[in-house]
């Protein structure tokens, strides 16, 4: 197929990357270096020493602690070339909104109208979480945002904001948001209970040989058969890669502005996802089931399967890894030898 990615003509953009010292944000921020591009912001706090090795060893121009981020802008005269919005609070477990709104929503507002002031593209991370129980399917539809029904206080906190986002009269002139589904992958070593399954079954795998998989509290679905669209990082990462290229580059059309589903489109049992993690391990399967956590049992997900169609009709053509090409990957690179992207 071929390859969407052109070469981009200003490699001394400076780019902004919101959550830097993240999962998500240092694998971007990692492919941004091996893209040439080094004139790059981190926003975030610094402070946590499990996250240091995301970011340490990077290629940047300046850190920037998330909460001096503002009078940075209003005191530097650097004239600033995209926003990557990636920070956010994560955990699905925090059911105090208000802690979600101060950065989901308040946070994200203020980088959008300081986009909008400045006429800089922006780009920010939304989530699958909106879509809740996907009673209204998965497709990046605008029509349907102010009908979704997330199941906890994170997926409503970024559902607020893309409901804010296509309500506003003016907005970026090159805009997306990005829905992100089961994304795994790298960089996720201080995520603890936050961390994707992979990250989980292959811990329990090298401590006593076996996984321990959640059991179904839906009729609907056998235990260990929920099933996710799983998306690698390094896919995710290409494309965002892919928008700054084409929003840089002035090839990104107005009439692409938007939300867009990132996932592959394509939904996997988690008992698939643990399959191949054993097979990365060169261990033979050992799995069994415990009850799901009574304080997310009634907010689970048991299903979810992007539309990637916006996408692609966007102009993005690369393939994505498998599920299993994508966890071997993981596996044999990253967890068994603990390196970083």
């Amino acid at each position: 197929m071929k390859n969407s990615v052109k070469i981009m003509k200003n490699k001394d953009s400076i780019i902004v990357v919101t959550g830097a010292a993240g999962f998500i944000s240092s694998c971007l921020i990692q492919h941004l270096n091996d893209k040439g591009l080094t004139n790059i912001i981190l926003v975030d706090h610094f402070s946590a020493e499990e996250k240091k090795a995301n970011w340490v060893n990077k290629k940047y121009r300046e850190i920037i602690d998330r909460d001096q981020f503002f009078e940075w802008l209003e005191k530097d005269s650097v004239v600033i070339d995209c926003i990557i919005h990636l920070g956010a609070r994560t955990d699905t477990t925090e059911f105090d909104y208000s802690i979600h709104e101060k950065l989901n929503v308040v946070y994200s507002q203020d980088i959008w109208n300081y986009c909008v002031d400045k006429d800089v593209p922006l780009i920010y991370a939304s989530s699958a979480a909106t879509y809740g129980n996907g009673e209204f399917g998965y497709d990046d539809n605008h029509e349907v945002i102010d009908k979704l029904v997330p199941l906890n206080p994170y997926g409503i906190s970024k559902n607020e904001f893309d409901k804010w986002a296509i309500a506003q009269p003016v907005s970026p002139k090159q805009w997306t948001g990005l829905k992100f589904f089961n994304i795994y992958g790298p960089n996720e070593y201080h995520k603890g209970r936050m961390a994707s399954v992979i990250w989980h079954a292959f811990n329990q795998i090298k401590g006593n040989g076996e996984m321990k998989l959640f059991r179904s509290h839906n009729p609907q679905y056998k235990d260990g058969e929920q099933l996710r669209d799983f998306f690698y990082v390094k896919d995710l990462v290409k494309i965002i890669f892919w928008m700054v290229e084409e929003m840089l580059d002035k090839r990104w059309a107005k009439e692409s502005n938007g939300i867009y589903n990132l996932g592959t489109g394509i939904a996997r049992s988690f008992h698939d996802l643990v399959l191949a993690t054993f097979k990365g391990m060169d261990i033979e399967p050992a799995i069994s089931f415990i009850d799901m956590p009574t304080d997310i049992r009634d907010k689970y997900q048991y299903f979810t399967e992007a539309n990637m169609t916006k996408l692609r009709n966007a102009g993005y053509t690369d393939e994505f890894y498998t599920l299993e090409n994508g966890v071997d990957d993981y596996v044999r690179n990253y967890l068994s030898k603990k390196t970083y992207y």
